[in-house]
C-alpha cells in the first residue's frame, strides 16, 4: 500500500544517505603506535575545545583507550583553562600549563608527556581565529608537522549553514584533513550543510555533536541526517538513547502496566524522570517525527527542563496513597502538596490533567492491541491526542502545546 509519493521521498532519501558517506561511516583510525595523535581544527566558536573533551569521554567510556588533551591555544583568553576544567568533569587528564609557550612548544611538550605516561590517544586542541587566514593555516602546518597527527578532525557548526561550507573548503586546501565533526546539530538546522562539507572535501562527516552536554557527541550517520533533512525526524536516536538511559527490568514493568492501562502518579514519576536521563523535553522533541512545531512552541514560552524537576516536585508532595490513587486529591489534599513543593494549586491541578490524559493515552493503547498497534498507528503519522501530527484530538501533548505552564 505505499503511495508514489511515500516511494518518491524513499528514492531522495537513499539519494540523501549515499551524499553523506553511505551506510558504512569510518571510524577513527586509532592503528597506529601509542600515542596516536588526534588534531581538533576549526574557527573559534565552533565548539572546538568542548568537542575535544567530548570526544577524549568517548574514547575512555566507548573505545577503552587512555586519552590525554592538550591545549594548543594561547591567543583565545582562558582557553586552556576550559580544556583544563571539562577536563576535570569528564575525568580525562590534561597537559599541566605553563605560561608564555608557543603552540609548537606546546605539542612537543603534549608527545613527551604522552609517551611518559603510555597514553594511548593524545588531543591536542589547536587554537582557532574569527576567520580564516594564513597565520592560523601557518600554525596548524607547524603543529602538524611536529604531531604528524593520524586524525585531522575540523570542527563546524551546522548552524553556520554557507559559512561552515567555506570555512570547510578553505581548510582542505591548506591542511589534509580526514574528517569533519559537525556540532550543533541539535539545533534548528537539520544538517543541510553536512551535504556541501562532504561534497567540497570529500572527506567523511564522523561525529555530530548533538547538545551541550558533554556524552552528547555520536557517531554520525547518514541515514539519520538524511531523515532529519526530510522532516522525518530521527526516533533511531530516541531508542538508542532510550537503551542507554533506562533500564530494561524498569523498562519492561512500565511496558506491562501500559498493556493493562494501569498508569498512576508513581509510573508518571518513572516517566519524567526517564526523560531527564534521556536529554530532557528539548532533545526528545528534537527528534520525534513531527515535533518541530511543539519544541518551537516551548522555546517561544520559555519552557525547560527545570518543567521536569517541578512536576517531580510536586509528586514528591503526595502522600504514597494518593499517588496510587490521585483521585483521592481533593482540595484540602491539594493545597498542602502545593505548599510541600512550593507550587501553586493551579499548578497540582494542570498535573492531575496531564495524568488523566496520559492515562487515556494508555487506555487508548490497550483497545489498539498494546505497544504493537501503537508501532502500526505511529506507521501511517498520527499519534493520540497530538493534533497536528496526524493524530486525533485530545488537548495536545500534555506539557507541550498544552496548557502546562511550570515558568516560575
Amino acid at each position: 500500500s505505499v503511495t508514489p509519493g511515500q516511494q518518491v521521498v524513499k528514492i531522495v532519501n537513499d539519494a540523501l544517505v549515499d551524499m553523506l558517506g553511505g551506510e558504512d561511516v569510518p571510524g577513527l583510525d586509532l592503528n597506529a603506535a601509542p600515542p596516536v595523535v588526534i588534531m581538533m581544527v576549526g574557527l573559534q566558536g565552533s565548539g572546538k575545545t568542548t568537542t575535544t573533551a567530548k570526544l577524549g569521554k568517548l574514547l575512555k567510556e566507548k573505545y577503552g583507550k587512555k586519552a590525554l588533551m592538550a591545549s594548543l591555544d594561547v591567543n583565545r583568553p582562558a582557553a586552556q583553562e576550559q580544556l583544563k576544567v571539562l577536563g576535570e568533569q569528564v575525568e580525562v587528564a590534561t597537559l599541566p600549563i605553563i605560561a608564555g609557550q608557543m603552540p609548537t612548544e606546546i605539542a612537543t611538550r603534549a608527545l613527551q608527556a604522552a609517551k611518559l605516561q603510555a597514553v594511548d590517544v593524545l588531543l591536542l586542541d589547536t587554537a582557532g581565529r574569527l576567520h580564516v587566514d594564513q597565520g592560523l593555516m601557518d600554525e596548524m602546518q607547524a603543529v602538524a608537522a611536529i604531531a604528524t597527527p593520524k586524525e585531522v578532525l575540523l570542527v563546524v557548526d551546522a548552524l553556520a549553514g554557507q559559512d561552515a561550507v567555506n570555512v570547510a573548503k578553505a581548510f582542505s586546501e591548506q591542511i589534509e584533513l580526514s574528517g569533519i565533526v559537525l556540532t550543533r546539530l541539535d539545533g534548528d538546522a537539520r544538517g543541510g550543510a553536512a551535504l556541501s562539507m562532504r561534497h567540497v572535501t570529500g572527506k567523511p562527516i564522523k561525529f555530530a555533536g548533538v547538545g551541550e552536554k558533554l556524552d552528547a557527541l555520536e557517531v554520525f550517520q547518514p541515514s539519520r541526517i538524511a531523515s532529519r533533512i526530510l522532516g522525518m525526524g530521527d526516533v533511531v536516536s530516541i531508542v538508542e538513547k532510550a537503551a542507554a538511559a533506562i533500564e530494561e527490568e524498569d523498562a519492561q514493568l512500565m511496558a506491562e502496566r501500559m498493556a493493562k492501562g494501569q498508569f498512576d502518579m508513581n509510573d508518571l514519576r518513572q516517566q519524567l524522570r526517564q526523560m531527564q536521563k534521556m536529554g530532557g523535553l528539548g532533545a526528545l522533541a528534537g527528534m520525534l517525527p513531527g515535533m518541530k512545531k511543539a519544541k518551537a512552541a516551548m522555546d517561544a514560552s520559555g519552557m525547560d527542563d527545570r518543567v521536569l524537576l517541578r512536576m517531580d516536585a510536586i509528586i514528591g508532595s503526595m502522600t504514597p496513597k494518593e499517588r496510587t490513587r490521585p483521585e483521592l486529591l481533593n482540595a484540602k489534599r491539594k493545597i498542602r502538596v502545593a505548599n510541600g513543593s512550593g507550587m501553586q494549586v493551579q499548578d497540582v491541578n494542570k498535573l492531575l490533567k496531564m495524568h488523566q490524559e496520559m492515562g487515556r493515552a494508555m487506555k487508548q493503547i490497550k483497545k489498539m492491541g498494546g505497544l504493537g498497534g501503537l508501532a502500526r498507528m505511529f506507521g501511517k503519522g498520527g499519534m493520540p491526542g497530538m493534533p497536528g501530527m496526524g493524530g486525533g484530538s485530545g488537548g495536545g501533548l500534555p506539557g507541550l502545546g498544552g496548557p502546562m505552564n511550570f515558568k516560575k
